[in-house]
């Protein structure tokens, strides 16, 4: 079970029991797919072993002839994939590195990106509902080409894959037209909540990763006891953003989870960010940002709660060496992490933060599974319960208008 701990104050929670019913509601109404894009409430728990053997078969066969696999795509499609990647450490069989493009329009960094692909077999995979956001239609172009170069047509046709509309759209028709190997994204699914789809199995896949156990942590996270640590947690948040709280503080203790945190700004900050309401998501990684914003957290503007996602036992520890004297040698540096962790909520505490701390027992595909649905679980329910939609985003079509009318002059 997803363990969460409330350092708040009790009228919060008081206030949080008395929203508990609306919470409820609000998870019927998810499990209803009364709303549109909600397929990924029980997406887990129906897909088939077709399903599955289509994307290990896709993997496998990118594996047997790539050391690299290029992911092109941009929000909900890379960032649970490379959430992925940089969180689970094991992988029971050889994977490949895999790679992003797409998510920028900087030359310098797909400069630096095809740099790195010299002397490389690589693929591509093109992660796109319709195939026509900009970002990632022009890094596909340039890989392409690079593709070509290097195999020639025929062979770049079959290093090119596809995660797209399993009906139409401008990559869909493509892939049609050029043979493109490829996966259907769920009409029903939105980018951000994609991850334990095609949209983030592929990836995962072709990395090694146990794509079976992250969606058995999937389906287990949907039981009831974890359902309600969901619940609970999602009310607690609605009434911290009722004290006037307008920023919430996501952080992690392990590198690993940096990209993690990465994916909630985007879940939470899509689908809470409407109708001028919302708290503003931000990230932080400790202890590193501890000695850059912690002065501010310790007694700057307390506008903010934070959110920290820890992991009971990281992959792996070292044992301080003897030179270091009698407090601190011999002791594992994981124990001071830990020590850091239980000092941040009690400095930031004392500050008046409200502070939730969400625990997985380690770093496995399953317990990736579990935490992105929990994740997305409580930010649905959050979102219903502001009275907003949380599974549209029209305020990021704004920035392509502008964008389009001063390409077009």
């Amino acid at each position: 079970m997803i363990k969460v701990k409330y350092d708040v104050d009790e009228s919060l929670l008081a206030a949080a029991d008395a929203i508990a019913p609306a919470a409820s509601a609000a998870y019927e109404q998810l499990r209803s797919h009364a709303l549109d894009y909600t397929g990924w409430v029980d997406y887990a728990a129906g897909i088939g072993e077709s399903d599955v053997k289509a994307v290990t078969d896709i993997a496998g066969e990118i594996r047997s002839h790539s050391d690299a696999l290029v992911v092109i795509g941009i929000g909900g499609s890379y960032l649970g994939a490379r959430a992925a990647c940089d969180f689970i450490t094991g992988r029971p069989g050889h994977g490949v590195e895999i790679l992003f493009a797409g998510f920028n329009l900087s030359a310098a960094y797909h400069s630096a990106l095809i740099a790195r692909l010299e002397g490389r077999d690589f693929s591509i995979v093109q992660i796109s509902k319709s195939g026509g956001t900009v970002e990632p239609a022009m890094a596909y172009l340039v890989l392409r080409e690079l593709l070509i170069a290097k195999y020639g047509e025929a062979e770049a046709d079959a290093r090119t894959y596809a995660v797209t509309d399993p009906e139409s759209g401008a990559l869909r028709a493509e892939a049609d037209e050029r043979g493109y190997r490829f996966l259907p994204i769920p009409q029903d699914i939105g980018g951000r909540y994609s991850v334990l789809t095609p949209v983030g199995l592929l990836p995962m896949a072709a990395a090694g990763i146990d794509i079976e156990g992250a969606l058995r942590g999937a389906r287990d996270a949907a039981a009831d006891e974890d359902t309600a640590a969901c619940l609970r947690l999602a009310a607690v948040r609605h009434a911290i953003q009722d004290t006037g709280k307008t920023v919430e503080v996501i952080g992690c203790f392990e590198p690993s989870a940096e990209s993690f945190i990465q994916w909630i700004l985007q879940l939470y900050g899509e689908s809470e960010g409407k109708d001028g309401k919302g708290m503003l998501p931000t990230g932080v990684s400790f202890s590193r940002d501890l000695h850059s914003l912690g002065q501010f957290l310790q007694q700057g503007n307390q506008i903010f709660m934070e959110t920290l996602v820890d992991i009971e036992q990281p992959e792996t520890d070292l044992v301080i060496p003897e030179g270091a004297g009698a407090l601190f040698a011999g002791r594992g540096m994981n124990e001071f992490n830990r020590a850091v962790r239980d000092g941040v909520t009690r400095a930031h505490r004392g500050a008046g933060i409200p502070v939730v701390t969400v625990t997985v027992p380690d770093q496995s595909a399953y317990s990736f599974g579990k935490l992105a649905y929990f994740f997305e679980l409580t930010c649905g329910v959050t979102g219903l319960l502001m009275g907003v939609d949380p599974f549209n985003q029209p305020g990021v079509e704004a920035y392509k208008k502008e964008m389009m009318a001063i390409l077009r002059g």
